[in-house]
């Protein structure tokens, strides 16, 4: 018989964005998912869109196609680095466990979709993806942005978390002494870029500055 296992593949991402406040931690990532290598799936919903515009410079098209081919050239993707999918496209890998990547980032994560992904709705690309995720026991982390949370948010993370879901709430520190946005939402995307296992030199690890100093 011929060879029936392949070698190691690129990891791969799911990233979706929703339409909580912090588009800026979401561009970062997907700037450092980029750079390292990593192939992401490209999902937004149309309140995301209306707050990147909101809170950005960014003028993200809002076709699938030209929106891909803005980001590919935005952040230097490689070809095929970078894939955009529509909220109705069911064909897409990220709507399937057998075509799914294992690791999938809602960022920012509304208490909208925090819900849905909680009932498993699915009425959407973004919300069959984290149910893909969920169903298939892959990693699926969710950025929430929202103060105070009810206690129907609280709820719902709580359920979540407990299917394995990483609630990673949009908090940064501030133990690595800010000097400006760009850092606050850099400790942010540190935090997510470690749950994923992937190398980041923006935040130290705690005590790693110490130890450094001894």
């Amino acid at each position: 018989m011929g060879e029936q296992v392949a070698g190691t593949a690129t990891q791969r991402v799911t990233l979706a964005l929703t339409g909580a406040s912090g588009a800026q931690y979401a561009m970062r990532l997907l700037e450092c998912l980029v750079q390292a290598g990593v192939e992401v799936s490209f999902l937004i919903s149309q309140a995301a869109q209306l707050v990147v515009a909101t809170e950005t410079d960014w003028q993200l098209p809002a076709k699938p196609q030209a929106l891909q081919a803005y980001l590919m050239e935005q952040f230097a993707a490689q070809p095929g680095q970078i894939k955009v999918y529509g909220k109705q496209d069911w064909m897409a890998p990220v709507a399937s466990g057998s075509g799914a990547p294992s690791s999938m980032v809602v960022c920012p994560c509304s208490t909208g979709s925090l819900s849905a992904i909680a009932t498993g709705a699915s009425n959407n690309l973004i919300e069959r993806a984290a149910d893909v995720a969920l169903k298939e026991r892959r990693k699926l982390i969710l950025v929430p942005r929202e103060a105070p949370f009810s206690t129907i948010h609280l709820e719902h993370m709580l359920k979540l978390s407990q299917m394995g879901a990483v609630i990673l709430p949009a908090s940064p520190g501030f133990y690595h002494k800010p000097d400006t946005v760009a850092d606050l939402v850099d400790f942010v995307v540190a935090r997510v870029l470690n749950q994923l296992g992937i190398e980041q030199t923006m935040l130290p690890r705690w005590g790693e500055e110490l130890r450094a100093e001894e």
